[in-house]
């Protein structure tokens, strides 16, 4: 705090004033106007000790008063404003030593100069005021030659006296003007800090109410879910959250939950773990136990940063539930980890009915397989036995039959192998597989069809033919579906390209002839059509089971949408890729790579 009043008091009280604008108490020598007043009061009740110096005092502030009002003082050097107060000490110290004994008292007039020199000028001025006073008051003396001991220390102790009076005032004025400065400073900042106060307040309300409001929006949006149970924990797994769908879900109200019940508690304990009987090990440290299985419960979203899959819910009246269960870490303002969020949906009528699906696809295939393969081998003896020949109407007839039951025969097939690849079933005969025949045995296989629709097929493959190590059966399976749904799908006029290249692939997808770094060698077949192309809000579903396209529906384009899911099965199992590139009107273009290397 002293430093800081030093500081304020420096900035307060200069060492050295300018050159004032008005100094109406300096200009009127207020001080040797009153010893000027002192000596002619003394003059009318007694004859003065020395009429001449009362006489000088007058003169002096007679000429010095006008001067005050008139000079330029501001176009003089800065030392000028100190002749001021020096005139002002002079006529005080004629005055009184003309006075006589009888103006001793009134000495103390000499302090009034005294100190404006020291606001003039600091330490320097209060000395240089202490000097003049020392002559002033000695003067006399010395003019009339009686200059005694006593006169002298009189005069330097009367002059150290009121310079020790005016540095005192001086200084207690300075720390005074400092306090004031500090005081000033402190309410200046005083009303900063409160200013800043109101305003953080008034932030803090306005995020408080945006936290609130936030924080209401959630909770709505969590009680509106009604469908998917919504469960969150802390890091332990105790419940704190619990949604309607929740209650709808297990079956327990909020209240029964929250802050009571554990995550685990309502899970198939065979999934977190070894199913422990009551046992010593247990009953001693079921906390560690429920800390385990609740360990298992996260563990796959803890190393991945989340985990989607099925798990089994119990009920509150004993039912089982397949949910698939989306885990995901829930974190804190700062980012640290507060707990954990359960989002379930419900899966078990869903999981039923696709393993009824599979069952029947499975048992209708496997029926259908053998009555249809004796039909064909019936059929096959009936129109090549040459001791009974056909007339032209029967072999046309059985022709047609033939034809549908091959047809249905490769749609036994297409189901058998959909149910494969979703029993995860499904394997590779590996070889070395010239992708060059591929393409042109699928060409001739969909040319008798492309000729009776009027639509031309071209082909590019290289020279020297592509090998690379793959099944050749699913191969040309998958080349055949691609080219004959291209033909299919192209209305007379029409036209189906199949390309193949080889290439290079980078770390992006992007297939250039040249080898960048650290690129793999593929082949690359395209099979693209000017047909009637695939809306693009439909391209995401072309490789679903059963799925067919509003444009294949509205033309009537026989088919029941297993070709494409059949054909990204077998690419995908080679370690390939299955892309599509469509605009509705204007064809289509499958582009399949596979790996070369």
């Amino acid at each position: 705090m002293t430093a800081v009043l030093d500081r304020a008091a420096q900035q307060t009280v200069p060492r050295r004033s300018a050159t004032p604008r008005s100094w109406p108490l300096d200009r009127l020598l207020p001080a040797g106007l009153c010893a000027v007043v002192v000596a002619l009061v003394s003059w009318t009740v007694g004859a003065p000790a020395s009429p001449g110096l009362v006489l000088a005092a007058t003169a002096v502030i007679a000429v010095a008063g006008p001067m005050a009002w008139l000079a330029p003082w501001r176009r003089w050097p800065g030392c000028a404003p100190a002749l001021l107060p020096l005139a002002d000490l002079t006529a005080v110290g004629l005055a009184l030593a003309g006075a006589g004994p009888w103006a001793d008292p009134f000495t103390v007039l000499l302090a009034g100069p005294v100190s404006v020199l020291g606001s003039l000028a600091g330490r320097r001025g209060v000395t240089a005021g202490g000097a003049a006073t020392i002559v002033v008051l000695l003067l006399p003396s010395v003019l009339r030659s009686s200059l005694t001991t006593a006169e002298l220390v009189r005069g330097i102790g009367t002059a150290l006296v009121i310079c020790s009076v005016v540095l005192t005032v001086g200084e207690l004025t300075r720390r005074l003007r400092g306090q004031v400065a500090v005081a000033r400073e402190l309410e200046a900042q005083h009303l900063d800090l409160v200013s800043r106060g109101q305003t953080t307040a008034e932030e803090l309300e306005v995020a408080t109410r945006m936290m609130r409001a936030r924080a209401q929006t959630m909770t709505s949006v969590i009680d509106a879910v009604t469908e998917q149970s919504i469960i969150g924990t802390d890091r332990d797994g105790l419940i704190r959250v619990w949604n309607p769908g929740a209650e709808r879900m297990l079956g327990l109200p909020r209240a029964d939950v929250v802050r009571t019940r554990t995550i685990t508690d309502f899970h198939a304990p065979e999934e977190l773990g070894p199913d422990e009987g009551p046992g010593e090990d247990v009953d001693r440290d079921p906390a560690g136990r429920a800390a385990a299985r609740f360990a298992a419960l996260v563990q796959v979203a803890q190393e991945q940063g989340s985990d989607v899959r099925d798990w089994t819910y119990l009920t509150a009246d004993g039912r089982r539930l397949t949910v698939a269960v989306a885990i995901t870490p829930r974190t804190d303002d700062e980012g640290e980890q507060a707990g954990w969020n359960f989002v379930g949906t419900d899966m078990t009528e869903a999981r039923a009915a696709e393993r009824l699906k599979d069952q029947f696809v499975s048992l209708i295939s496997h029926e259908l397989r053998t009555p249809l393969s004796s039909i064909l081998g019936y059929l096959e003896l009936v129109m090549d036995d040459e001791d009974q020949p056909l007339t032209a109407d029967q072999r046309q007839y059985l022709g047609t039959v033939e034809r549908n039951a091959q047809r249905l025969l490769r749609l036994v097939g297409d189901l058998l192998f959909t149910a494969q690849v979703d029993a995860g079933r499904f394997t590779l005969q590996p070889a070395e597989v010239d992708l060059a025949g591929v393409v042109r045995a699928a060409e001739d296989t969909a040319r008798v069809t492309a000729d009776a629709r009027g639509v031309s097929v071209t082909v590019e493959v290289p020279d020297g033919g592509l090998v690379i190590r793959g099944d050749a059966l699913r191969l040309g399976q998958a080349c055949d579906n691609l080219v004959s749904n291209a033909v299919k799908f192209t209305p007379g006029g029409g036209q189906v390209t199949l390309r193949l290249r080889a290439g290079w692939q980078d770390d992006t997808g992007t297939v250039t002839e040249s080898p960048p770094p650290g690129a793999r060698p593929v082949a690359q077949l395209s099979v693209s059509d000017t047909g009637m192309g695939i809306p693009s809000g439909e391209q995401g579903k072309l490789f679903t089971s059963f799925f067919r396209a509003s444009t294949a529906r509205r033309n009537a384009v026989p088919g029941v949408g297993l070709g494409l899911t059949i054909t990204k099965a077998i690419t995908t199992a080679h370690g390939g890729s299955l892309d599509v590139v469509s605009a509705e009107g204007a064809g289509t273009t499958f582009t399949m790579t596979l790996p070369a290397g």
